[in-house]
């Protein structure tokens, strides 16, 4: 007797193995916008839990329970929070995320102007700490185990046990303060020129390059490492070709997907970190905007921003992913 849900069930089966690649590609698309959405419900309904609200805030102390309940009812904070929530998520899915209760201004464009700063200081960070990265990684696997390999290894194990604030004091400490050569705080404008603006990102630049630099390249030493034992590289060093040379042209790329994992994780990693380093430089980014509205329970603001920030997040994590299928022949072709 034929099972009725076979031909449900067989399709699929057929496409996974015609198709193995592009199906494993949709099943990390289809979990990242499901995780999205469990996100956006763990960030209304957090917010929603804190003690509090924007009236009584907003009004202060000495405000009447009448003038606290007419702003309120403003607000539609009296709703349903379901009601709020999928109204809120269903506007944000068309890219209108409200106005601000504070300020009155659009939430969008304000994240418009404040997210490119936010991605232009990340940017930037990852162009100077990828291929940094990259290279000490593989001089370090090179020289392994001899002084070389050494002294990188004590400045990245102290760079990843150092908070982004501490290492950003410190930046100011000596190149703002006592040394004089670089700018503080970073303020950036729309008319900047593109050499201003890359001084004035110099020491928060500096901090993030520190802080994802250590751990990218002790990740990639790792998985250079673990190539090197293969019986592929001891035949290349039979045949004569350097050590190095080795590295380069046989082990790194073997590596290639573990490497691409951990570059794609520091630069989502680089994209929601800036929040911390742009309050100590006072940058006038996403992170700025998002702490200045914690501090008077903007929500409409709060929420917009943590939305954006997981969805990076989360759509680097998927690219990650997807890179390190395609780079990986035993994911392409799985058996």
């Amino acid at each position: 007797m034929s099972n009725p849900l076979s031909g449900h069930i067989l399709p699929g089966l057929r496409f996974k193995q015609r198709f193995p690649l592009l199906a494993l590609i949709l099943e990390r698309f289809v979990l990242s916008i499901i995780l999205l959405f469990a996100v956006s419900v763990v960030i209304f309904g957090g917010l929603e839990a804190l003690p509090g609200d924007f009236a009584t805030t907003y009004l202060g102390q000495s405000a009447t329970p009448q003038a606290v309940a007419n702003i309120r009812q403003e607000l539609g904070l009296n709703r349903p929070v379901t009601t709020r929530y999928f109204e809120w998520l269903g506007d944000a899915l068309r890219g209108d995320f409200g106005s601000s209760w504070a300020s009155k201004n659009s939430v969008g464009e304000q994240i418009g102007k404040r997210l490119g700063n936010s991605l232009f200081l990340a940017g930037f960070a990852a162009v100077i700490s990828v291929p940094l990265a990259v290279g000490f990684g593989m001089l370090a696997v090179h020289f392994r185990n001899r002084l070389p390999d050494k002294i990188i290894n004590i400045i990245s194990l102290a760079a990843i046990s150092l908070p982004e604030f501490f290492i950003g004091y410190l930046l100011i400490l000596f190149f703002a303060v006592k040394l004089g050569v670089a700018t503080f705080p970073a303020t950036v404008y729309e008319s900047m020129g593109l050499v201003d603006r890359l001084k004035a990102i110099a020491l928060p630049t500096a901090t993030l390059v520190l802080v994802v630099l250590a751990h990218m390249m002790r990740m990639t030493r790792a998985a250079i490492l673990s190539v090197m034992s293969s019986a592929y590289m001891e035949t290349a060093e039979l045949k004569g070709l350097g050590a190095f040379r080795s590295i380069v042209k046989h082990a790194a790329p073997n590596a290639l997907a573990p490497i691409i994992n951990v570059v794609a994780l520091n630069l989502a990693y680089l994209v929601v970190g800036v929040v911390v380093v742009e309050v100590v430089f006072v940058y006038p980014g996403m992170g700025q905007y998002m702490v200045d509205a914690v501090t008077v329970r903007d929500m409409p603001v709060v929420q917009a921003c943590g939305l954006i920030f997981a969805a990076v997040y989360i759509f680097l994590n998927m690219v990650a992913d997807i890179l390190a299928i395609i780079a990986n022949p035993r994911l392409r072709h799985p058996r």
